[in-house]
């Protein structure tokens, strides 16, 4: 039976209105196609490339807008953590903790997100190779947690160029946890815009394909209704009403090397 795990959603929370439109559309995806769900979404975007960017709601009003999701649709939530405080009240809504990239090697923001017991994502940062996150998962386990994901969103080659080195998904894989793939952020551009960052969707396609048949355990997308119209992220985010077709071709990789 078929059971790939997915994490899902829009970059930022932008309004209640339009989490709320794109976790039902997620649900009845997900659900017709018997797929291991998480709705992501992120209250507060603290690394954005410019200082005028959009951060999101913040803690209270997104925390408030995913619980909103979570009751009325049943979903489980994914959302990220940037500050060590944060890990408990968002522990409260979320079911999975997830750390950014470039905060991977944060010490004091492990501990607190592993503490919680809940299941922590790390993303590989662009700058580690894959085996450097045994330290990253040591630090985990050392805080008494090993419900952990490890996550590959491409390295750092050169000026505002990543690449997908798929062999980060075998060496990740050997310390025994779940590794997934992220593909809409993999295909990113970053600063690329000179104020924000670029990306090519395009890629996103045949990179999660790759992903998976290379072995990774689930796979990480951001959707929005109008990506060229999203507040984040918008050149590298799957268009809602073209996630379906995306995921059943995905998914013809999935069931042949299973």
């Amino acid at each position: 039976m078929r059971k790939l795990t997915i994490i899902a959603g829009p970059c930022v929370i932008e309004s209640e209105k339009n989490v709320m439109l794109i976790a039902e559309t997620m649900k009845a995806i997900m659900q017709k196609h018997n797929i291991d769900y998480y709705f992501k979404a992120s209250f507060d975007k603290a690394n954005r490339t410019s200082i005028d960017s959009y951060r999101g709601p913040g803690i209270e009003e997104g925390l408030k807008i995913l619980k909103q999701v979570k009751d009325q649709f049943g979903l489980r939530i994914c959302t990220d953590i940037h500050e060590p405080w944060q890990a408990t009240p968002v522990a409260e809504v979320a079911d999975i903790i997830q750390i950014p990239a470039f905060l991977c090697r944060q010490t004091d923001l492990l501990i607190a997100a592993a503490k919680t017991g809940k299941t922590v994502n790390v993303k590989k940062a662009q700058f580690l190779a894959p085996w450097d996150m045994k330290n990253v998962v040591r630090k985990l386990e050392e805080s008494g947690n090993h419900s952990i994901m490890l996550c590959e969103r491409g390295t750092s080659f050169g000026y505002n160029t990543l690449v997908v080195d798929m062999r980060s998904i075998l060496e990740m894989k050997k310390f025994g946890y779940p590794v997934i793939f992220d593909a809409t952020h993999s295909v990113q551009i970053p600063g690329g815009k000179g104020d924000s960052t670029g990306g090519n969707r395009e890629y996103v396609e045949p990179l999660a394909k790759a992903a998976i048949a290379a072995g990774a355990d689930a796979l990480f997308f951001e959707v929005h209704p109008n990506p060229d119209e999203a507040l984040s992220d918008g050149p590298n985010m799957v268009k809602l009403s073209e996630f379906e077709a995306l995921l059943m071709r995905i998914l013809r990789v999935y069931d042949a090397v299973q």
